[in-house]
């Protein structure tokens, strides 16, 4: 056991005999700003309301949530940013996208 059991991802138990667990600290490195290539959509959530949902994130869980808590600071709204995505409550997709561009981030806009 040379890796601590606290750094494993939610398995429990499994049949496949090539199975390898996968650990917190294997952790894809975060690319520059001006080489992200995002997708910022809007979209409707649960029970109805609209949220933007920035797409493509390259890098570490950490600095996707950085990213996230900055968008949702200097929107004034609420999100979550987590399995690559972050979605930010609200139609402030215009607000978003400018806020990426002051910070250097390539993005594009999908949809309507």
């Amino acid at each position: 056991m040379g890796k601590n059991k606290k750094n494993k991802r939610g398995v429990m138990y499994s049949t496949n005999p090539d199975f390898e667990y996968e650990y917190e600290d294997n952790k894809m490195e975060t690319i520059a700003n001006n080489q992200q290539n995002l997708k910022v959509c809007i979209d409707k959530h649960r029970a109805g309301n609209v949220v933007v949902i920035i797409k493509d994130f390259i890098g570490t869980t950490d600095d996707l949530k950085c990213l996230g808590k900055m968008l949702k600071t200097k929107c004034g709204v609420g999100g979550s940013a987590k399995n690559g995505e972050i979605i930010i409550q609200g139609r402030v997709r215009d607000k978003v996208m400018e806020i990426l561009e002051k910070e250097g981030y390539n993005y594009k806009r999908v949809g309507g």
